[in-house]
């Protein structure tokens, strides 16, 4: 068998090729990641701002049926949310919104779905869902809690939102991102309603 020079020179050939492909990829994958942090960096996106702007508290109290075999509340507000989108070339998509009330860490208010929206830049959307629950099972913590409150005469419930939310900025959109808001709600059973807005904390 006689070596043959040509083979030799086939094979480094395709290693070039080879090496020349694999460089070409990792260099086009640097170049997009490059280019998407430098569009992070010139727009500096922001969260958008959640407030609630008003809470009305019209039932929240023990359930009064004896035949329950555990501690229940029952529950009814109207909760006026809004959320600002402050950036300024940065639209928002609102995807899967699920609103519903807690105390004390206890959900008790069934979950009510918000409809999909979009938020160009500096818009400013409001929503008004209803909340119930009847009969809503808690720990006897809670239970004990709200005889306290109700002694007091105030109590400190949280809307809470729960979704997804993507970016768009000209035609690109973003991938879907978590979203959840939580709203304080200091509320004088007295009045039955807040003090003033509230700013609500939201991690994305």
């Amino acid at each position: 068998m006689f070596w043959n020079r040509d083979d030799c020179c086939d094979d480094d050939d395709r290693r070039k090729l080879i090496r020349r492909i694999i460089f070409g990829i990792l260099a086009s994958a640097g170049l997009v990641l490059f280019v998407f942090i430098l569009i992070l960096i010139i727009l500096r996106p922001s969260k958008p701002r959640f407030t609630l702007r008003d809470a009305s508290l019209y039932t929240f109290n023990l359930s009064s049926s004896g035949e329950l075999p555990f501690s229940s509340v029952n529950l009814t507000m109207q909760a006026i949310l809004s959320a600002h989108n402050p950036n300024d070339r940065i639209g928002v998509f609102y995807r899967s919104l699920d609103v519903y009330v807690t105390y004390r860490g206890q959900q008790v208010s069934q979950t009510v779905v918000l409809p999909p929206s979009y938020q160009d830049h500096h818009d400013i959307t409001v929503w008004s869902p209803f909340l119930g629950g009847v009969a809503v099972p808690v720990p006897p913590y809670a239970v004990d809690a709200l005889r306290e409150d109700q002694n007091t005469g105030a109590v400190m419930l949280k809307v809470v939102v729960e979704g997804s939310v993507k970016w768009k900025v000209a035609s690109w959109v973003s991938g879907t991102y978590h979203m959840h808001v939580n709203c304080p709600a200091y509320i004088r059973l007295a009045g039955g309603r807040i003090d003033g807005t509230q700013s609500c904390g939201v991690d994305v």
